[in-house]
């Protein structure tokens, strides 16, 4: 082989080999992120499990968590008592169509509403005080009022989580539309583009990395807002279970059901980052 034909070889190498590192970074970055909760559950274990320590028979181990969201998952074999046993899948249900109908409510009114707000002075003059001052108000606060108006319905517990939701959704897409570059608005007024253009291909899409970073906010309120409402407001979901369960002394159950509403609120937030990425694919060339 002469020299030329062995340069020529050597470039076709080099994806395979820049695909390797890359490769590695990635899984030594989800090694790293296991690192410390696997470091949390040993050590728990092994203090739930020694006499005389604080956790010793007052907060399950990580092992006898398990055992009960087995049973409560799949359920117990005969006829058992356990009133948990199989009732884990629909509880997530309930709960998870709860947040999607609470948190695309506050979408179709927080987004709209933000632009407007970041847009136009007089929207903002017009609502955003008002905004500012409801938002203060904590979601518990609430609850009286939506248990009178609405009753131990599911309503009730949708209002609570569209209230929460909407808030971080319509203070983050105000500040993505006033942070819009004027530059693009005189080139696309320039081109003859009218009110309703400038807003929708201008204003809406440059306002739309703060837009979702208002949703995933919003997201983790609306599962705080879901688990408080199905408390008191609503007698089902996997709120209503971890009260149940730690009215009745279930420990097990309720860390169980804790872990349980963590992995379902981190779900939820991944298919959000997913959905930015395929939306927002020119922040991704950009920062390439």
């Amino acid at each position: 082989m002469t020299r030329g034909a062995a340069a020529a070889s050597q470039p076709a190498a080099a994806p395979r080999s820049a695909a390797a590192p890359a490769a590695e970074r990635r899984w030594s970055r989800v090694a790293l992120g296991w690192i410390l909760p696997v470091a949390v559950l040993l050590a728990w274990e092994l203090a739930g499990g020694s006499e005389g320590t604080v956790f010793h028979g007052i907060v399950p181990t990580p092992s006898k968590v398990v055992e009960a969201w087995k049973v409560w998952a799949f359920g117990e074999p005969g006829l058992g008592l356990n009133p948990y046993s199989g009732t884990w899948w629909s509880n997530v249900v309930f709960s998870t169509q709860r947040v999607a109908q609470g948190f695309g409510l506050a979408i179709l009114l927080g987004v709209p509403l933000g632009v407007l707000i970041g847009w136009s002075k007089l929207t903002a003059q017009l609502l955003d005080p008002s905004i500012q001052w409801l938002r203060p108000i904590p979601i518990t606060a609430w609850l009286p009022f939506s248990i009178a108006v609405f009753g131990i319905k599911d309503f009730g517990a949708i209002f609570l989580i569209a209230l929460g939701a909407l808030y971080p959704i319509v203070v983050n897409t105000t500040q993505g539309a006033r942070d819009v570059d004027r530059n693009w608005v005189r080139a696309a007024r320039m081109m003859g583009a009218n009110a309703n253009q400038l807003l929708f291909r201008v204003v809406l899409p440059a306002a739309l990395p703060s837009v979702f970073t208002g949703l995933r906010i919003g997201l983790g309120i609306a599962w705080t807002a879901v688990i408080v409402s199905e408390m008191v407001a609503v007698k089902s979901g996997l709120g209503y279970v971890l009260w149940d369960a730690y009215y009745v002394g279930r420990m097990d159950v309720v860390i169980a059901d804790m872990v349980s509403i963590g992995l379902a609120g981190y779900l939820s937030d991944r298919l959000i980052v997913f959905i930015e990425s395929r939306v927002l694919t020119w922040r991704r060339l950009q920062s390439h």
